[in-house]
């Protein structure tokens, strides 16, 4: 039996009798909806819904229980027969009985066995909010889902890969020894590799290709997608983790004109997506993420769907945020970028979406598409210039010295002082697009020539340096000066203001053998690698130093001067400056070009703990005496980490009253105490 059903909620919603169907299809002429046998996704049966509410389809089937798959066809209102031979997801359907696999074959003509089908599911309920301290500094760690346990040895094998594996307690461990409070996943939504890479046979390992907004990504299961991505944030929750997902809302894999039909091309094309006059007076899809299509973010139906799909990661997974994929692109209303753009004011509004941990990467591609600085207040951004300034230093490009000061003490260049706090600059040294860690004092060029496009693809623009040899070396000298780098770069990461985001693996010393782009490698190229010999053992205890300095420190975390007025209670009675010989910088001192050696000094007040910090960096190829800022009493400065020395145990404990010989290219960080 049916009848008219209702137009709202949107989606698959069970009832007493049987399941209620309402799909948003403005274009169409007719729509069509397919029952399909769960075990051969035959057609078992096919209904015209034949009622309609303004640009809603809506029909009430009864009997219809959970599983049951479904999809959808539309004719299009000039009455074009073709379009009913592509099959349509539901934008609002929870759950993907498979991931979706791009066969030119099966596309052809009838796309039935090519797409996943969609799944009736239980009613969602909402969780409860995970209870984090927001006073606790704030450390990123980025992974992909599949990458963090598809190598690990204590992973039972059935298990590497997947949500239940990335939530096992050896992985866990590691992370909370490392000392990092946040887990930024990349994309969980359900994806489809594009056409041109699975014909080559690669795959899209990131997933920044989206199908559904709301499906969790069934290619990281075990079983049950949704439930065993539950379970996984749930896990992380209970050792004090949050966890944060990386989401696509700038394109979908229906791709630009000559792209797929998978669901909104099908459903409201001309509502979903940008539209622009070519040179020749085309009409043609905008392009702003270089994808093929910009989704019109500024449309009622488009901003509620991403809207409704955020509120469900929060309130039916448990997620705690998100970091924005080309984030320029949801402020784009619909063409210019504004901070007050409907998307913002949607987010800032929302009870729940405005509590959540929101990053935005501030770009994309189109005209006016560098924001970095110019979102709303409560957002955190992306720091490009953190990363390129603190690569160019450490290289030792002259001139970057000044600039890495102002990165150093949290980009207030960008991110200004009583507008923003400083930890609005989320920093990286490294992202997953780019060079790891490890291959960035490794490699002096990008090595992509696995992915089969001629080495073409990737930036060229690394700021990187191999010290002598391209890649791996047994030259010893080498290789201990490329170590120090690592420490230097990491040390740099956690003593800045700002956010530190570490991407997942550096700390393990991963190589992706110079390949700076390696979104198609799903393999061990990608993959974790925790088998560690002892140079990256050192690392890694070195990056557990550094993490828990940061942690344990309120001036290295946040730091509030006076004449900030973002908060009402300054935490620093001074920041000071200062030359090799001792004496303060001068302006004009930091316009030298040669400069590459300074010192920070950090003097807290009671509400800091009285905590006293002076860092030395020392970026040049030559030792360095430094003359410590003398505070007439009888204690002196004790160092408490020098980046010369590539293990723990060698690390003195020494006690510096005037003079200290520091190493090239080095970081010595001393604390006073009184």
């Amino acid at each position: 039996m049916t009848n008219s059903g209702k137009p709202y909620p949107l989606g698959a919603s069970l009832t007493a009798e049987g399941c209620n169907f309402a799909i948003y299809c403005p274009d169409a002429g007719s729509v069509q909806l397919c029952l399909f046998h769960s075990d051969t996704e035959e057609t078992l049966d096919e209904f015209l819904l034949d009622s309609k509410t303004g640009a809603v389809w809506h029909i009430h089937i009864d009997d219809v229980k959970v599983g049951q798959l479904y999809a959808y066809r539309t004719v299009n209102i000039d009455g074009e027969e073709q379009q009913r031979k592509k099959l349509l997801i539901d934008p609002y359907a929870r759950q993907l009985n498979r991931s979706c696999q791009w066969n030119s074959r099966q596309y052809q003509n009838d796309s039935q066995f090519m797409l996943p089908k969609c799944v009736v599911t239980e009613p969602t309920i909402s969780l409860p909010r995970a209870n984090f301290d927001i006073q606790r500094p704030r450390i990123i760690y980025e992974a992909h889902v599949k990458g963090l346990s598809q190598l690990h040895p204590k992973v039972p094998e059935e298990q590497r890969g997947t949500y239940i594996g990335a939530a096992h307690p050896s992985i866990l461990e590691h992370l909370c020894q490392l000392g990092v409070t946040t887990v930024q996943f990349l994309p969980l939504a359900s994806f489809m590799p594009e056409p041109f890479i699975t014909e080559k046979g690669l795959t899209n390992y990131w997933g920044y290709n989206p199908v559904n907004f709301f499906a969790v990504e069934p290619r990281y299961a075990c079983a049950n997608a949704f439930i065993e991505c539950k379970q996984m944030v749930k896990a992380y929750h209970q050792v004090g983790i949050e966890v944060i997902v990386d989401v696509v809302f700038n394109h979908t894999a229906e791709g630009g004109d000559a792209g797929t039909t998978l669901s909104l091309k099908g459903l409201c094309k001309h509502q979903a997506y940008l539209y622009q006059q070519s040179d020749d007076d085309r009409t043609q899809y905008t392009n702003n993420s270089g994808c093929g299509n910009s989704i019109n973010v500024s449309h009622p139906f488009m901003l509620k769907l991403i809207m409704d799909a955020m509120r469900y990661w929060v309130d039916c997974i448990g997620i705690d945020g998100f970091r924005f994929d080309l984030a320029a692109s949801l402020g784009r209303d619909p063409v210019t970028f504004s901070e007050h753009a409907g998307f913002f004011k949607a987010i800032q509004q929302d009870p729940i979406l405005s509590t959540v941990l929101l990053i935005a990467e501030p770009w994309d591609i189109g005209v006016g598409g560098y924001q970095v600085g110019n979102f709303p207040d409560g957002w955190r951004e992306c720091n490009d210039k953190f990363r390129d300034t603190v690569r160019a230093f450490w290289r030792g490009d002259q001139g970057a010295t000044s600039d890495f000061a102002t990165r150093v003490m949290g980009s207030r260049d960008i991110f200004h002082k009583c507008v923003k706090p400083v930890t609005t600059s989320v920093n990286p040294i490294t992202y997953h697009d780019g060079f790891t860690l490890h291959d960035l004092v490794c490699y002096e060029d990008k090595h992509n020539e696995a992915n089969l496009e001629d080495n073409r693809d990737g930036h060229a623009h690394n700021l990187s340096a191999n010290y002598g040899v391209e890649g791996p070396t047994a030259n010893r000298k080498i290789n201990l000066l490329r170590e120090r780098q690592k420490r230097n770069l990491f040390t740099t990461l956690l003593i800045s203001q700002g956010t530190p985001h570490v991407l997942g693996g550096d700390e393990l010393s991963r190589t992706q053998g110079g390949n700076n782009n390696a979104y198609c490698q799903d393999n061990q190229l990608s993959w974790i690698n925790w088998d560690l010999n002892k140079q990256q053992q050192d690392f890694l205890e070195f990056c557990k130093t550094a993490i828990a300095l940061r942690r344990e420190s309120m001036l290295f975390t946040e730091i509030r001067l006076k004449d900030d007025r973002y908060f009402a209670s300054p935490n620093v009675k001074a920041v000071n400056w200062y030359k090799p010989d001792g004496s303060k910088k001068a302006p004009k001192d930091w316009q030298i070009t040669e400069n590459q050696t300074f010192a920070m000094e950090l003097k807290g007040d009671q509400l800091s703990n009285n905590e006293h910090w002076l860092v030395c960096f020392n970026a040049s190829e030559k030792d360095v005496i430094f003359s410590l800022p003398q505070l007439n009493t009888n204690a002196g400065w004790t160092l408490c980490l020098d980046t010369r020395y590539s293990a723990l145990k060698e690390q003195p404990k020494v006690c510096v009253k005037q003079m200290f010989l520091q190493a090239h290219q080095s970081i010595a960080i001393f604390t006073y105490s009184y």
